[in-house]
């Protein structure tokens, strides 16, 4: 059952961040409909593991929930940049570590019936510590979490971002099957 569009979207509202969009759609029951659209960069995120059985993580405040949590090093991909460049960039800006070799961990599409967004969410299992971070508005802490705590945390809805939760449980899964 697939939906059928007719003619270009209608852009409603652009910034640096997003696109809103309205689409004429035919739904498959046959109705036809104005459908809105929120078209967005695509997103790199960075599960950076030691050899402890560690993963590195920001605690942050996100002000449109007005909540604090932990996450994962996370930002957007810019022109030019592949996943894979925007994910060890955002861990050294954000971190001030340096990841070692990164290998893609899994893709997602959050939301993905009103939004276009892609999480390219990456692995590391090692990184060099550089120096203070070069980002100063990202984080009020940065440890390194033992993964065996991890679950405990998502339960206690310490870490509710979707682009940390998907990583973090991939590798909760990972250590599941070893």
């Amino acid at each position: 059952m697939e939906w059928k569009t007719y003619g270009d979207e209608r852009q409603v509202y652009t910034n640096q961040w997003v696109n809103l969009c309205l689409a004429d759609v035919q739904r498959p029951d046959g109705s036809r409909c104005e459908y809105s659209i929120v078209r967005l960069r695509h997103l790199a995120v960075a599960a950076v593991v030691n050899d402890r059985r560690e993963v590195l993580m920001m605690w942050r405040h996100r002000f449109v929930t007005g909540t604090w949590a932990w996450e994962l090093p996370m930002g957007l991909v810019e022109d030019g940049e592949t996943p894979e460049e925007a994910a060890a960039r955002e861990v050294l800006e954000e971190t001030g570590w340096r990841p070692g070799l990164i290998k893609p961990l899994i893709y997602a599409e959050p939301a993905n019936g009103i939004t276009d967004s892609q999480h390219h969410v990456f692995r590391a299992d090692d990184a060099t510590y550089v120096g203070p971070p070069t980002e100063k508005n990202e984080s009020d802490r940065i440890e390194w979490i033992p993964l065996a705590e991890i679950r405990s945390m998502i339960d206690r809805r310490e870490i509710v971002s979707s682009g940390s939760l998907v990583g973090l449980l991939h590798l909760l899964l990972d250590e599941a099957t070893r």
